[in-house]
C-alpha cells in the first residue's frame, strides 16, 4: 500500500477492524519512511451481472427501489424495505461468488418479500416472471396458499404441545 503522503510503497498494519458486521474492513497504517499515519477501506465488491452482460456494482438502493413499487399501496414501512434489501444482499453475499446474475438477485428477493406481503409477492412475481395469463396468477396463488397451509400445519403440533403445558400447570 502506498502512502498518500510519501508515496513510499512500504506500510505496516497497526489496527484493524471490522466494520458493517465485517462487510468492510478499516486498517490503519504507518508509512515505514515517513512514519505518518493513514486509514484504508476494505470492502468486498459485489457485481451484478446484467442480461446484456453489463456488470455493475450490487445496490441496496436498487432492491428497495423494485420492492418498493411492488409494495406500493400495502401496509409495509421503510424500516422492513431496508431490512428486506438487508436480507437480500446477506443471501447473495453467502453464495461466495463476487459476480452474481441478475435474475439471481430476483431469485433472491422473491423469498422475503413472500414473507413479507403477499399481495406485494405476487406483483413482484408477476413482474419478474412474466407472468401472461389469469392461470400464471392462478398457479403462483395456489402455491402460496400452499406454503401457508404447509407452515400452519407444521406449527400446529408445537401449539397443541404448548397448550397442553398450559392446561396441565
Amino acid at each position: 500500500m502506498r502512502c498518500p503522503f510519501c508515496r513510499h510503497a512500504d506500510s505496516r498494519v497497526v489496527d484493524s477492524r471490522e466494520v458493517d458486521e465485517g462487510q468492510v474492513i478499516r486498517r490503519r497504517r504507518s508509512c515505514s519512511k515517513c512514519s505518518r499515519r493513514f486509514t484504508t477501506v476494505e470492502e468486498a465488491v459485489l457485481a451484478v451481472v446484467k442480461r446484456a452482460g453489463v456488470t455493475e456494482p450490487f445496490s441496496r438502493d436498487k432492491v428497495v427501489n423494485g420492492v418498493r413499487r411492488a409494495c406500493q399501496g400495502r401496509p409495509v414501512d421503510e424500516d422492513a424495505l431496508q431490512v428486506l434489501a438487508q436480507r437480500v444482499e446477506e443471501s447473495i453475499r453467502a453464495t461466495g461468488c463476487a459476480e452474481i446474475p441478475s435474475n439471481e438477485v430476483g431469485l433472491a428477493i422473491l423469498g422475503p418479500l413472500r414473507d413479507l406481503d403477499e399481495v406485494a409477492y405476487l406483483r413482484f412475481a408477476s413482474v419478474y416472471r412474466s407472468f401472461s395469463s389469469v392461470e400464471d396468477f392462478e398457479r403462483e396463488i395456489l402455491e402460496l396458499r400452499t406454503a401457508r397451509d404447509d407452515d400452519e400445519d407444521s406449527a400446529e403440533p408445537h401449539r397443541e404441545a404448548a397448550e397442553a403445558g398450559a392446561v396441565s400447570s
